[in-house]
């Protein structure tokens, strides 16, 4: 559990200037108190909170030097990558660098003359010596561009603020900018909380407080899930919403706020695109903060960060995104049905659930949540992504409850107040106990044995049905199982046992030909199947690295799922979506 009391001890000390952003640098002061120790270890960070690979911060770190109190120039000596070795220091030791940031997102920080979006473990080094140690911060703003400092960090006056500790210091990412603000307070267990939405965009006042009354009815519906706000530090909660051309689409949740940030403006698509990102990442207060998987408590900034539970704490998080949406009125019923489509397909059509259940698929966090590879990987056939995955899983599992008058929101409220209220992080077991708990031992063994420990697929046609959606498969429709591009080109690794699979077509294929009739404009692919059915064998032509090649596919039925609302509904089924979509 985070404390927030400032120890009795001396923090360590940052400046910030950005004088040079229009080259995308900022110059970097931090002063590390005296040390017992003979050296003194600083580094950059490997990784940030709420990502789980690497990132290797250092590499944008350069011009690194050190002074005792007394002003002499220290040593330095580089043992690994992301390490600065200070040996002997005497007194406070003080470190100047600069830092180069070009890259607004949820991970990253970029400094320009429209703003310094700061994610503080890829901006400050650290001491490994004083991860415990009180942070103080001052942010030398440019009052030229008119610029403001928004954080979740304590403001102790003027443009300085304070952190507990690192924990939570790098867990407070900053926006300074010319940015608006709105703000409402709510009243949870009689205390009341200030929840600002900071907004750097190019929007007009109007299309801000548009947009920020659906911000106010997600935060209401998301409160009526837990039925009570997180308890946040210092009152407060801060939305820093960065929708700006030169701005990468991301959300990042943090422990009193969160980073939204998309390239989408409020005025050219952010209204409609960008509020689905507030309502995941809000709802990570609750869920991820507070109410925590133990394998990510305490975090640790020197390596991957790998859990189990992201099944859960970020596949159900996605799960009531939408839902979410449904609820506060951002969405009809007929867009969540919709909206349901994508991620089920692309979960339960998927030949990865031969290798990995939903724990190990969070697993693969390292590997693929914002990390990168230069060699080729196999993510078509062997991983489904624990959003998606653990997405459609709390949906199976919430109207399972329903059939048995009970429902997931309660489940969440009792997960809340047994774990994230007392800030008690959790491990899979409890998850698993805590159902049986409250639905009983028989469903909750039946639910994680079958759909957590295993891969298998629940009844979704029989849920689907107690709340009056359409669900079905056209068999009538063919599939090949490859995907190309204009030039005919296969654009993807073939799902192991598709059509393309068997017949021994691989990505980088480009198919030339179908029963003869050679491909072009006018003969696409579609043109020439239009006439085949289930069952048909076709002759496909395709060149591989420059050699033409000739093989056998036959079509078999398109796997895709349909989901819809169903207008005709019976009226006791009408009801029982309507306390769904609606509670």
């Amino acid at each position: 559990m985070l404390s927030l009391l400032m120890k009795a001890q001396t923090p360590v000390n940052y400046t910030i200037s950005f004088e040079n952003a229009v080259h995308h640098e900022a110059q970097i002061t931090a002063v590390f108190p005296n040390t017992t120790n003979d050296s003194l270890h600083i580094r950059m960070s490997r990784s940030s909170p709420g990502r789980y690979a690497l990132h290797e911060f250092a590499k944008n770190v350069y011009g690194v030097s050190a002074v005792n109190d007394e002003g002499d120039t220290l040593k330095i000596i580089r043992n690994n990558p992301y390490e600065w070795i200070i040996a002997n220091p005497k007194g406070a030791t003080t470190v100047h660098y600069t830092l180069f940031g070009n890259r607004g997102d949820g991970t990253y920080s970029q400094i320009d003359e429209s703003h310094a979006h700061l994610n503080m473990p890829a901006t400050f080094m650290y001491a490994t010596q004083m991860l415990e140690s009180p942070v103080k911060i001052t942010f030398n703003v440019r009052k030229d561009l008119n610029w403001k400092v928004a954080t979740q960090l304590k403001k102790e006056n003027d443009n300085t603020y304070s952190a507990p500790n690192f924990q939570y210091f790098f867990d407070s990412p900053t926006e300074i900018s010319d940015y608006k603000i709105r703000s409402f307070t709510v009243n949870s267990n009689g205390k009341d909380y200030t929840i600002e939405f900071v907004l750097h965009d190019t929007a007009s006042d109007e299309l801000l407080d548009q947009y920020f009354e659906k911000v106010k009815r997600i935060v209401l519906a998301e409160k009526d899930v837990f039925g009570e706000l997180p308890d946040y530090d210092y009152g407060k909660y801060t939305f820093l919403a960065c929708y700006v051309e030169n701005a990468s689409g991301d959300g990042m949740e943090h422990r009193n706020s969160t980073i939204l940030t998309d390239s989408e403006g409020l005025e050219n698509g952010g209204m409609k695109n960008n509020i689905g990102t507030v309502s995941h990442e809000y709802f990570h207060s609750w869920n991820v903060e507070r109410l925590r998987p133990k394998s990510l408590e305490p975090f640790d900034f020197s390596r991957a960060n790998m859990s189990g539970c992201l099944w859960f704490a970020e596949g159900f998080t996605s799960y009531y995104t939408n839902l979410i949406l449904c609820r506060a009125g951002v969405i009809t019923p007929e867009e969540y049905a919709k909206s349901i489509n994508g991620t089920f397909n692309y979960v339960w059509n998927s030949p990865a659930r031969n290798y990995f259940n939903p724990i190990e698929m969070s697993y693969q966090a390292p590997f693929v949540d914002a990390a990168t590879s230069v060699d080729p990987v196999n993510r078509e056939n062997t991983f489904i992504s624990y959003y998606s995955y653990g997405s459609v899983l709390g949906l199976a599992l919430d109207l399972s409850l329903r059939q048995n008058g009970l429902n997931l929101d309660d489940y969440m409220k009792k997960l809340w107040q047994e774990q994230g209220k007392k800030e008690n992080p959790y491990t899979i077991d409890d998850l698993h106990f805590t159902l049986s708990l409250y639905a009983g031992k028989p469903f909750a063994d039946n639910f994680f044995n079958k759909y957590i420990y295993k891969s298998e697929m629940p009844d979704y046609a029989t849920l689907f049905e107690s709340v009056g959606f359409d669900y079905s498969q056209d068999e009538e429709k063919i599939y090949t199982g490859f995907y190309t591009n204009s030039n005919n080109e296969i654009t993807r690794n073939v799902k192991k046992g598709s059509p393309a699979y068997k017949a021994g077509l691989d990505a980088g294929d480009i198919i030339l030909a179908i029963d003869a009739k050679k491909l072009n404009n006018d003969n696409t692919v579609e043109k020439v199947l239009a006439d085949k059915k289930v069952g048909d064998v076709i002759t496909v032509t395709y060149s591989r690295f420059g050699v033409e090649k000739e093989t056998k596919l036959t079509l078999t039925s398109d796997p895709t799922y349909t989901i819809s609302l169903n207008e005709k509904a019976k009226r006791r089924v009408e009801k029982h979506r309507e306390a769904w979509l609606k509670q």
